[in-house]
């Protein structure tokens, strides 16, 4: 039987990874991999998740199994964090589950078990997971324009084109804050807009936060994700903890799913607890303690909040660091967009012959389509990255 298994194809990112690890130059700068990290390069345990972690330690008094739902305290400080008062809390069922990744998983099983006819359309570019996920959950994907390479922003226009071809019943996923991989957002008035189509056409949202507080702010990266929420009728939500708490290898995500109205919502959660029994039987429950421990508790939460907050601001200022730094070297403004972007990463809008010239040349790695972790510069090596880019035509 295994003998007949076909090879699959290789994960690029991880596959660069390897590459990465593997140069021996000393001067090489890692931009791919989607992980924050400090001027030092090192991935920090967190303030306030050192001192979560303290406590449960000292206090925990059992290992046994949570609820199929996961906490149902962490559902509540996640939807508070993630939706404020936007919605009805009885009308949102959740579960948590091992990362944004298994949110994400989970949202397209519901869907698939809601709807199997059902489309999701996804932006181009979008996270490669997206993709991979919903090919093999036997989803049909459509793609709809989001980037422009040429300006580097989102090409509304185009968005708005290809939704309009979206049917009754068909999902539109979209990124609540800190677009991946380009780093380019909407306003709010153009989320408004988006709102309007999918009530138009009577599609269903899906948003996918992931860096909440890592673009402009706790409250305003959740904003649109709100916006999003309390404007339709029905509306999935992935949530990850990764990022902005660090709790990376934790695995600890939500998913959430807001119905019409409330009385709709025991059959939901019964459905989202069916589909976390068949994938995972109990969710991870450790990152999920600590991050409820956090949000309820005054003191600790002030503390993340104002870590997270030197955070963005650290990754805003080695963005317009890196701006400067291009516009004196390549004499124009083409570069601009990158103090524009928010969030960890940046598409810059070239080749992958160019992106592979960055690499064999300089030992700068990134995506092939361009993408790059601010978080993987700090001051230093900002001249270095701005002297290649330039130096490469770019």
């Amino acid at each position: 039987m295994l003998s007949t298994l076909k090879q699959q194809p290789a994960d690029k990112i991880l596959a660069l990874m390897a590459k990465y690890k593997e140069d021996p130059r000393p001067t090489k700068i890692d931009l791919g991999v989607g992980v924050y990290k400090n001027a030092e390069g090192v991935t920090p345990v967190m303030r306030a998740v050192k001192e979560a972690e303290r406590r449960l330690v000292a206090e925990q008094e059992t290992k046994s199994y949570v609820a199929l739902a996961g906490d149902p305290a962490f559902a509540d400080a996640m939807i508070g964090l993630v939706l404020g008062n936007a919605v009805q809390r009885e009308k949102i069922a959740a579960v948590a589950t091992p990362g944004g990744t298994g949110a994400v998983r989970q949202a397209f099983e519901l869907v698939k078990m809601a709807n199997p006819t059902a489309r999701v359309f996804v932006s181009n570019p979008t996270w490669p997971n997206h993709v991979s996920i919903l090919k093999y959950v036997g989803i049909e994907t459509v793609a709809y324009r989001y980037f422009d390479t040429e300006t580097r922003a989102v090409d509304f226009d185009g968005m708005m084109a290809d939704l309009s071809e979206a049917k009754s019943g068909d999902v539109v996923l979209l990124h609540g804050c800190c677009h991946n991989p380009t780093g380019a957002n909407l306003n709010l008035t153009e989320w408004q807009a988006v709102v309007d189509l999918i009530n138009d056409k009577g599609l269903i949202a899906m948003v996918d936060i992931a860096y909440q507080g890592f673009g402009d702010g706790l409250e305003e990266d959740a904003a649109a994700t709100r916006l999003v929420a309390s404007s339709v009728k029905e509306c999935l939500i992935a949530g990850s903890c990764s990022k902005n708490f660090g709790v990376y290898r934790e695995r600890t995500g939500i998913l959430m799913a807001i119905s019409e109205d409330a009385a709709s919502t025991p059959l939901v959660q019964q459905n989202l607890n069916f589909l976390n029994r068949q994938n995972y039987s109990f969710p991870p429950d450790h990152g999920a303690r600590v991050v409820t421990t956090i949000l309820t508790d005054p003191e600790l939460r002030a503390d993340w909040a104002a870590e997270l907050e030197e955070i963005r601001l650290g990754m805003l200022a080695l963005r317009e660091q890196l701006a400067d730094e291009l516009r004196k070297l390549s004499g124009s403004d083409r570069f601009g967009f990158i103090a524009e972007h928010r969030g960890m990463f940046s598409q810059i809008g070239t080749t992958p012959e160019l992106v592979e010239k960055l690499r064999a040349d300089n030992g700068i790695y990134m995506v092939g389509d361009s993408r790059m972790n601010i978080a993987g510069l700090n001051a230093e090596t900002v001249p270095i990255l701005a002297k290649a880019i330039v130096e490469a035509g770019i």
